[in-house]
């Protein structure tokens, strides 16, 4: 996982020095994961991938453009931090069925849900038993803001501090269907988890615009957050068989 220095988050970090140790989690199905990779030949060969999984039913004329695209986005990325970086697409077509009878998956013909997640990595100088400690100091200075909901978390895998930000955004006529003024509300959110394996915290974010599907989004976070390890998963699996 790559790590950086600096956090928009307003928790102070350390200047890191080695990479974090390895983290696991499970996404459930409608997240489309961006072409991170450290080399462009590797970013470009993710895009091809990507641009088909996001777009199954386009073709050639579509993916080809779009591939570079994607492939340039995740190069800008490619420093800020960020390890893992997905578009969210959901269907809010309700009861739908497929041919055989079985519930529609994704079908985003009629109408979609959309979110931006992504987690990061920053040095946090503590060592295995002070999660605690590190969290109580991250919701310490996330309660400082007015405009922050914080609270803390107790996970699975550990301690960790949420903070979830409401903003509204002005438009301008020009820029809406109708031609007349409207406005933006869009939510954050953003968990804290502190490494019990190395000096580092973990920052998972979802952000969205969809906010008729906010508490579906808050319930979707929540679970993939109960999957969250700082032990390979398999390893576990391996040692329960043996």
């Amino acid at each position: 996982m790559a790590s950086s220095a600096h956090s928009s988050s307003g928790v102070p970090v350390a200047q890191a020095h080695s990479e974090p140790p390895p983290i696991w989690f499970l996404v459930p199905e409608g997240f489309f994961a961006l072409p991170l990779a450290a080399t462009p030949e590797e970013r470009a060969e993710r895009a091809e991938s990507f641009v088909r999984e996001l777009y199954s039913r386009g073709n050639e004329d579509l993916w080809a453009p779009a591939a570079p695209y994607f492939a340039g986005v995740a190069e800008l990325m490619a420093d800020t931090g960020i390890s893992y970086s997905a578009m969210g697409l959901f269907s809010t077509a309700a009861g739908e069925e497929d041919s055989d009878g079985t519930q529609a998956g994704h079908e985003l013909s009629e109408g979609a849900a959309q979110c931006a997640f992504t987690v990061a990595a920053v040095p946090t100088d503590q060592s295995p038993q002070d999660t605690d400690v590190v969290a109580q100091g991250i919701l310490a200075v996330l309660s400082g803001d007015p405009y922050n909901d914080a609270r803390w978390l107790d996970l699975p895998c550990g301690p960790a501090v949420s903070r979830v930000t409401l903003r509204k955004y002005d438009l301008n006529p020009e820029s809406a269907a109708d031609g007349e003024e409207s406005n933006l509300l869009t939510g954050q959110i953003q968990v804290h988890v502190p490494f019990p394996t190395g000096p580092f915290t973990a920052i998972f974010t979802l952000f969205t615009a969809s906010m008729d599907y906010w508490a579906e989004f808050c319930d979707l976070l929540v679970a993939l957050l109960r999957t969250v390890s700082f032990k390979d998963p398999a390893a576990d699996v391996a040692d329960g068989a043996s």
